[in-house]
Order: C-alpha cells, then structure tokens, then sequence
C-alpha cells in the first residue's frame, strides 16, 4: 500500500442536461479547468450505457464482462481523475437501477443522461498523482 497527503482545492457543481454525454464532458471540464488530480460523485439519471460488470475470469490480463444499459435507470456514482501522460484517465464506478434490477459497476464507454444527472467534482492538490499502463493488467493504474 502507499499514500500521500492531498488537499482540496476547487470544487465545481456540474449539471449534466437529458442526453449530455457524461464521460465527454467531464473529460471536456477536466481539460479546460486543467484538473490534475481530483474525486467526483454522480447522482440523476442515467439513459443509456456500457459498463463492465468484472472481469471473466480472475487472471491477468482481466477479460471484461460488458452489459449495456439500454432504458433509464436511476445513478449512483463515484469517480477519480488523474492523467495518463496528456490524456485525463476518468474512472467511475456506480450502482445503476430500474425496479427491481440493480447494477454495479464500472461506467466506460457511452453514456447519456437522463432528464438530469447532477455532479460535484472536488479537486484535488498538492499531490503528484498519475496514471501509468500496468503490463501485466493492461490497465491504466494509480501510481503514487
């Protein structure tokens, strides 16, 4: 395990319209606000999207299993930003439900909201914090 301190800097409320798409434009405010590091949480509705639900088989490379979210279904989400060289890495993992059927997973992929999904981005400084590809996962990790 390793950990450094870090502190909040700014913090942004995010609303997402019906039919934003979500991982565009929180990549699109990380660019432009040039956030390096930061946390997210996601709450509202979701109308569409590809999520991986684990992977098949516990073994690396990890083989993800996809699901595809094809109505409306209520959100719940967490999520990290750090940069993978010059590109922001958006990772979130949610709890997506319609009635009786709940999700859990990791949101990649497209994406649409739902009448309104509503955001909070909290970023973080004082840490140097970035991604680096794994070679034995061929995941783009934390590195501390």
């Amino acid at each position: 395990m390793k950990y450094k301190k870090a502190k909040i800097d700014r913090v942004f409320v995010v609303q997402f319209d019906d039919g934003d798409s979500i991982l565009e434009n929180i990549t699109g405010i990380v660019k432009k606000e040039n956030i390096r590091a930061g946390i997210f949480y996601l709450i509202g509705g979701i109308k569409s999207a590809d999520i991986v639900v684990g992977p098949e088989k516990e073994e690396l490379p990890p083989e993800p299993v996809w699901r595809r979210l094809v109505e409306s279904h209520e959100t719940l989400g967490i999520g990290t930003i750090f940069w993978h060289r010059d590109e922001p890495i958006i990772h979130i993992h949610g709890a997506y439900g319609k009635k009786d059927n709940t999700r859990v997973g990791c949101l990649r992929g497209s994406a649409e909201t739902f009448i309104i999904l509503e955001g909070v981005i909290l970023e973080l400084g004082g840490i140097d914090a970035t991604r680096k590809l794994d070679p034995l996962s061929g995941l783009k990790l934390l590195s501390l």
